[in-house]
């Protein structure tokens, strides 16, 4: 099943980004759009288990998301060993972690393992067990 929700990010250096989101996470690249320069306008990074995430550079925000600065997203890991393997990447490229890999239950009730990181601009990302409750 594709995916039906695609959280848009903006970046003053959407290439750093892009290498972090790809070397560093574990998404993989779909399409990067760049301008005649080089920059990035637009770019698409899936997750292996499913789940796209749209972002481009603030430098080409012209549109309905014009200052749109930081966000937070969540991305389910298939086990807990996807977990800390993303935790490892990030401190092996001297990123920041924000909250170390633990077990923990989030408001909904659902018992996760889960760590939080932050990109070179200061997005959260949590990648965690949880599925959802559904």
């Amino acid at each position: 099943m594709s995916s039906t929700v695609w959280p848009i990010l903006h970046y003053d250096d959407p290439d750093t980004a892009l290498r972090f989101l790809t070397d560093v996470v574990g998404f993989t690249e779909v399409v990067v759009v760049r301008d005649d320069v080089g920059d990035v306008v637009h770019a698409e990074v899936s997750w292996p288990g499913g789940g796209t995430v749209l972002f481009g550079g603030t430098k080409h925000d012209d549109g309905v998301h014009a200052g749109l600065r930081t966000g937070a997203l969540y991305v389910v890991a298939t086990a807990e060993s996807d977990v800390d393997t993303v935790h490892q990447r990030v401190l092996g490229a001297g990123g920041t972690v924000v909250q170390e890999p633990h077990r923990t239950a989030f408001a909904a009730g659902g018992p996760t393992y889960a760590c939080t990181v932050a990109d070179p601009e200061g997005n959260l990302w949590t990648v965690g067990t949880y599925r959802g409750g559904g």
